[in-house]
């Protein structure tokens, strides 16, 4: 059985986005009183207490940009905390923010939406499901309720 894995922001974009975002801002970090924001950087939940930072990223944009395509309208950017400095990064194992309903949006090698599904959870079958499909290069996992990026999952 295939093993997929959850892939976070890379530290080079996460540099790039410490000093200006995708939206042209700077970092204005902040003290994360209450804890649980969605870290990208690392894959969990902040903790009381951690420096953390809300930066616009647009992931199909720097895909696109890597593998020489243009992502047409599908190109968006959005809302995501990352640590203000930099982290250690994810534990490897299993899919993080698995705790809530998730979509699992497939995109071409076109950078194009090829659709995608509602998942209780994500899950390497959730997976296998999307890449069966030959022409999805990739998956992003998407919060149901805000519709934010968390992850991005690539073909093995």
């Amino acid at each position: 059985m295939t093993t997929y894995i959850a892939r976070p922001i890379t530290p080079v974009i996460l540099k790039e986005l410490r000093s200006a975002d995708d939206a042209g801002r700077e970092l204005v970090p902040v003290i994360d009183e209450e804890g649980g924001a969605p870290l990208r950087c690392c894959l969990r939940r902040s903790e009381p207490g951690e420096r953390i930072a809300l930066v616009s990223y647009a992931p199909l944009r720097r895909w696109a940009a890597v593998t020489g395509v243009d992502p047409g309208a599908y190109d968006e950017q959005g809302p995501v905390f990352i640590h203000a400095e930099e982290c250690p990064g994810p534990d490897p194992d299993g899919y993080p923010f698995a705790n809530a309903h998730r979509t699992v949006r497939r995109y071409s090698a076109e950078g194009r939406i090829l659709g995608g599904a509602l998942v209780g959870a994500p899950d390497d079958e959730a997976f296998r499901q999307a890449f069966d499909d030959p022409a999805v290069a990739l998956a992003q996992v998407r919060a149901v309720e805000y519709g934010c990026f968390l992850y991005e999952v690539r073909r093995p």
